[in-house]
Parts: structure tokens; sequence; C-alpha cells
């Protein structure tokens, strides 16, 4: 016999119960693990330890909660325990309700000190200086490419890459007005307009395109003028009040962006391997012929997977480029350390990025 709704909702608040019971005593243990490294004087944030912690939960799952759920369950878990011995301050592009923040929020999950920034210059200052533990910035969307001003950043940073996660990108049209009629300009980051291009097009096309520093700015502008509409994410929306006029206007269905989590070598080392990780590197070669192609020639002899291969101007003057690169595997393992030491005795610049546990 079926149970009643009283019996299953009675199951459920006994469920509970041991669930806050159990959550307490992983508490506790985290914080016999938090005096332990304070007397090592170890950090508090691994994000290896805790990419392990959560794919061996994602393999070992056999319930109806898909993997994902479950990442974003333990992340908040883990991030509420860190917290007990203090937040990580976190810079990102801000202010409230960018995509920026919700990666921030996805990765270290909602127990941080949020740190929002004017400009992705900002974030990287704020992480130098101390003012935040961890930055995360925008590197790559899957629509329009890498995120130039990133990159260039990287070239002279102090900051590495500990990091990195990436968010399904839904862009709305957002205004205080719940219609299309009568908008005299579209507000957004450039890239959220290129991604919009194709829409805009279509049912905007004699309407001004404002660039501006991020999308919640946009939003947070929107929300001073009813002629003006912003392209944002539902957070932005919800944070300065406005309508959706247009669900999902970017012109590729599984829009992405991915995102870096840096710091200073001294807040945080390379992690060590997680059995998932990823190398990035900034590398120049003499102005040869053949010098590029030589440069995966190291990575075919060791068996090493290049995944990511982008070219940003020197601005030398002298038609010369950097090249980021991000590979497969970790420095520990010794075809990995073999390719990287062959590769950097081609490089006339070479620059290891940061080595880190792949994101979800």
């Amino acid at each position: 016999m079926p149970k009643s709704l009283l019996e299953l909702r009675t199951g459920i608040d006994q469920v509970d119960r041991e669930l806050l019971a159990l959550l307490n005593q992983r508490a506790a243990l985290a914080n016999e693990v938090g005096e332990l490294k304070r007397a090592e004087g170890s950090p508090v944030f691994r994000p290896e330890r805790e990419a392990q912690v959560i794919n061996g939960l994602q393999a070992a799952n056999a319930g109806p909660l898909k993997g994902e759920s479950l990442a974003h369950i333990w992340r908040e878990i883990m991030s509420a325990c860190r917290a007990l011995e203090a937040p990580q301050r976190v810079a990102y592009l801000g202010p409230a309700g960018t995509f920026s923040e919700q990666a921030a929020v996805q990765f270290f999950g909602s127990s941080i000190e949020r740190v929002p920034c004017v400009s992705i210059d900002e974030v990287f200052r704020a992480t130098a200086a101390g003012t935040a533990e961890y930055g995360v910035v925008p590197v790559e969307n899957s629509t329009e490419g890498v995120v130039a001003r990133s990159l260039d950043l990287f070239l002279g940073s102090p900051l590495h890459i500990v990091g990195e996660t990436s968010l399904l990108v839904r862009h709305n049209l957002l205004r205080k007005d719940n219609s299309l009629a009568a908008i005299e300009a579209v507000l957004a980051h450039p890239q959220a307009l290129a991604q919009c291009h194709g829409w805009l097009n279509n049912h905007l096309p004699d309407v001004e395109r404002r660039a501006v520093s991020s999308n919640a700015e946009g939003a947070r502008l929107a929300s001073t003028n009813p002629a003006w509409a912003a392209i944002a994410g539902e957070r932005a929306g919800a944070e300065f009040g406005l309508h959706t006029v247009a669900h999902a206007i970017q012109d590729d269905a599984f829009n992405r962006t991915r995102f870096a989590v840096v710091c200073l070598p001294q807040t945080l080392a390379a992690p060590e391997a997680s059995g998932k990780d990823c190398v990035s590197l900034i590398v120049s070669v003499p102005n040869k012929p053949g010098a590029v192609h030589d440069l995966l020639v190291p990575l075919k002899q060791h068996g090493v997977s290049m995944t990511r291969f982008e070219s940003r101007p020197a601005r030398s003057g002298q038609w010369e480029y950097y090249f980021y690169i991000d590979l497969q595997g970790h420095p520990s393992q010794p075809n990995v350390a073999a390719a990287l030491k062959d590769l950097q005795g081609l490089c006339a610049f070479y620059k290891v990025l940061g080595t880190y546990p792949l994101g979800e």
C-alpha cells in the first residue's frame, strides 16, 4: 500500500535530522583538520582534495541525484566547513549579479567574503595586493573565444591559476518596463553584446548597443532609466528589480564561459595531482621558419595532449606573438615533466600560468 503524504513528509523530516547530525559531525572533523593545518602552516583550501572528494562521490553515486547536483551540494558543505575557520576573500568582476560572481560561488560555495571589482584589471590588482586571497576571471567563451584582456594580464602578473570552473551562460534582456517597445539603448559587456548579435539584429536592429564594464553594471544602469535595457543573467535581474523581457537571447544555445581561479603562490602553491589535471603555459618562440611546429614535437614524443592553443600579439612592433597553451596532465607525471622540459628548451619566453584540477 502506498505511503500517505503525511508519512512521506515524516520520513523526510527524520532523514533531514539525520543529515543535520551527520553534517555537524563532518564539520567537527573538518575543524580538527583545520587545527592540524594551522599547526603545520598549510593552507585551508586545497582544490585538488575537493576535486577528489567530489569525483569520488560522483563515481560512487547509485541514486537518483545527478552528478552535477552532488557537486553543488558538496561544494556548499565544504564551503560552510571552511568558513568555520575563516571565509575566503574572493575578488571577481562586479557588481552583484554578474556571471563572474556566479562562477565564484559555484567554485568556492556561498560561504565566502565577496570582493566585487569594477574591472578584470582590478580583480588582478586586488588579488595580487592581498585585498582578496583569490580572484575569479573569465578566460574563454565557447561563442566568442578568448577573453583577451585576461590573457594579456596573465603575462606580467605574479598570480597563478589554481582552479577553473565553467558556466552555461543564459543571457536575458532585462528592463524596468515589461515590453520591447521604445528601447533606446541596450547595455552589456562587449562579450555579451557579441554573443547576442543575431538576436539583436532580428529584434532590435536600430537600437544603440552600449558597452559597459559588466552585464550587472548594465542591469544597474537599466534600473535607472526606463528607455534602457540590459543583457544579463537572472541574478542581475533579481538584484536590480528588472523584468525579463526576453529569455535566453544568446545566439548559441550551449553558450559557456570558462573562468580561471587565481592567487599568489604564497597563498596557495600549485595543487597536487587530482587525477584530472591541466597545465597552462605562455610561451614565445624565435621568429624563424618551423618554430611553431617545433613546439608540438615534444608533446607528440611524450604522449601529452594539448587542449588549447591561442596566440596574442607581443606588441613589440615586430609581428611577434605569445602562445597560450593548455596541456592535459600534471608535472608530477614523468611524461608531462619531460615534455615541459623539452618545450622550455625551444622557447624564447616560457611561463607556467598554473597547474590545477580540470573544472566541471
